[in-house]
């Protein structure tokens, strides 16, 4: 499985970004999929993750009612549409998949850059 975000960059307090996650190399109305991010110093934080059929499992308090998961099977891309971004959501952003969905993630993209400035 080959992962690919995209969609990062500077944006103000209070701003919207939508990012996305291509897959490719295996069936992906197959693949689970995952948000993860990690800040500077910090350890790795899940976000949010979704099943083959689009049930999402949705992050911590921090980001709950802000950060939507979402994908579209057809395109084999998942998406994060993160809102009111705070300048504590600054991190690099990961996507990771799993063939096997009771099992831990185990395919990871590069990760995209995400920095919100007060």
């Amino acid at each position: 499985v080959q992962l690919q975000a995209s969609g990062g960059g500077l944006v103000q307090a209070g701003a919207s970004l939508r990012l996305s996650c291509a897959a490719s190399g295996h069936p992906f109305s197959r693949l689970g999929m995952g948000w993860y991010r990690q800040a500077p110093g910090k350890e790795r934080e899940f976000i949010a993750g979704i099943s083959r059929s689009g049930v999402v499992t949705p992050a911590d308090d921090s980001v709950s009612g802000r950060f939507t998961m979402s994908r579209d099977n057809a395109k084999r891309t998942v998406y994060l549409q993160m809102n009111s971004l705070k300048p504590e959501d600054t991190a690099v952003y990961y996507c990771a998949a799993k063939t096997i969905l009771t099992g831990p993630y185990t395919h990871w993209g590069q990760g995209t850059q995400v920095t919100v400035s007060s």
